[in-house]
């Protein structure tokens, strides 16, 4: 039964740590020398019904660095698998920590987990710690996923330890509390199934159902719906963060979560100048996870995730392997409609027409031959000015305004609202990476923290424009050979 709330609010039930012990091991966070608080996010505190207010700065400190834990917890690392780059392997949570699972006053659960609370029966000879650069980035850039609508986990603190840690250079060493719908993913149930035990396979996947899936929970075939329920809302997802810029980085299959939210911001940043091929991942050499290559990628993680679930889809193995089959073959087209209906959004339309794909495409095959910004680029559309502009001064673009203006005339709506409708989907504020690093690096070497807190006000409101927060609209001069690191 869940923990009687504190002052706090802590209401902890631990329903992951009743299932098999195979699925996990038991974990203790490390002794800390100096715990300090970099950043609490309020906002999401009072979303999961905690008041952070409650307790002394120290106090926090001492929580969100794993030194005291609040009632209720039963810290435990996850087992999982995954394909890191094409190859499988046996995995684990190596530096993260799941305290449990945080009931709502509405009921709901979520997941805290500790990052770089220090290793675990998974960490394989690592340390199992973070550091503060990389664990404000995730806090940001989850943060900014949220307020643009994008399915994600969430930052609920950031704390330093007071101790490096050493990567390629001493590091100021950190804890991250992030928050989840769960943090099951296509890895786990790889890892259920390598076991080759159809029990915990079998238990796993009713757990996700009764946890997700609710509404599947007596349906007929239900691990098969459990199966396309999964990959809908993964084409979803993907679609979004193409509508918005977003890669990713690292999309192994121990990165996908069940649950349809982007998990595990590692390598991971937002595209300015349009091209498909972009990638800014160190690790990424061969372009695998690149922006235009992440729907496919996407594809081929639930081919595996479907592997896992063949002997609970059908006992009949050609037959499991042929549902599994044809509903893994439909997910481009559902993958298109999610995207493409994003995309008329962007272009202000309401309404479907044949040749609406063709319209999308021009406009991106122009950014691209142009190097144009994507994200600016949109929100220019919605200036009844953006005809004087230099930059759209191009025949090819005009020619192709135009016919966007006629097929904007056929929806017959005031060309005003349609702008301001266009603004509510089209950012103004995006991290853009330079001020992204900008924020980590004050804070991290001067431990500056202005210049986070004033990104991440921008970030809160992203559809807004308003002249104090220009410069999070203005792309860098020059990203050549700019790269992000997993941090670990």
């Amino acid at each position: 039964m869940p923990a009687t709330p504190d002052a706090v609010g802590w209401r902890f039930d631990n329903t992951y740590a009743r299932l098999p012990d195979v699925l996990f091991a038991p974990a203790t966070p490390v002794a800390v020398a100096a715990p300090r608080v970099v950043i609490l996010n309020h906002r999401l505190a009072d979303e999961l019904g905690l008041n952070l207010r409650a307790m002394t700065p120290e106090r926090s400190a001492a929580v969100f660095a794993g030194q005291d834990l609040p009632p209720g917890t039963q810290p435990i690392a996850q087992a999982y698998a995954g394909h890191q780059y094409g190859g499988f392997t046996m995995l684990g949570d190596g530096r993260a920590i799941l305290l449990g699972e945080h009931r709502t006053p509405s009921g709901e659960l979520f997941d805290l987990q500790f990052k770089g609370s220090g290793p675990t029966r998974f960490s394989r000879n690592g340390d199992g710690r973070a550091a503060v650069g990389p664990m404000l980035r995730e806090y940001v850039i989850s943060e900014a996923m949220a307020a643009l609508g994008i399915p994600t986990t969430r930052s609920l603190a950031v704390v330093r330890t007071g101790e490096r840690v050493f990567r390629m250079l001493p590091q100021p060493g950190a804890v991250l509390t992030r928050v989840a719908a769960s943090h099951l993913r296509v890895g786990t149930f790889q890892y259920a199934a390598a076991l080759q035990d159809g029990t915990t396979l079998r238990t796993l996947a009713d757990y996700a159902i009764a946890r997700h899936y609710r509404e599947l929970a007596d349906a007929p075939a239900k691990y098969h719906a459990f199966f396309r329920a999964v990959q809908d809302g993964q084409a979803a997802l993907v679609a979004k963060w193409m509508l918005f810029g977003f890669i990713h980085g690292v999309m192994n299959t121990d990165n996908v979560a069940i649950s349809g939210e982007t998990i595990d911001y590692g390598p991971c940043a937002f595209m300015n100048a349009y091209d498909p091929a972009t990638v800014f991942s160190s690790i990424d050499r061969g372009g695998r996870y690149a922006y235009g290559n992440q729907p496919g990628i996407t594809q081929w993680n639930l081919a595996r995730f479907a592997e896992s679930l063949l002997p609970l889809i059908d006992p009949d193995e050609e037959t499991a392997v042929k549902l599994a089959t044809d509903t893994l073959n439909e997910f481009p087209a559902v993958y298109e409609r999610y995207w493409l209906a994003g995309m008329r959004r962007k272009l202000g339309l309401d309404t479907d027409e044949a040749g609406d794909r063709e319209l999308v495409q021009g406009l991106l095959d122009w950014m691209q031959a142009t190097k144009a910004d994507f994200t600016n680029t949109f929100r220019d559309l919605t200036s009844e000015l953006l005809l004087a502009g230099e930059r759209y001064q191009d025949e090819t673009f005009r020619a192709w305004h135009a016919r966007w203006q006629e097929r904007l005339r056929r929806e017959g709506r005031p060309v005003a609202a349609v702008y301001e409708q266009m603004k509510a989907v089209n950012p103004a504020v995006i991290p853009r990476n330079h001020r992204v690093e900008e924020a980590l690096k004050a804070a991290e070497e001067r431990d500056d923290l202005t210049p986070l807190h004033d990104l991440l006000a921008a970030l809160a409101s992203p559809f807004e424009a308003t002249p104090e927060r220009a410069k999070y609209t203005v792309p860098p001069a020059d990203e050549t050979g700019y790269r992000t690191f997993c941090g670990t």
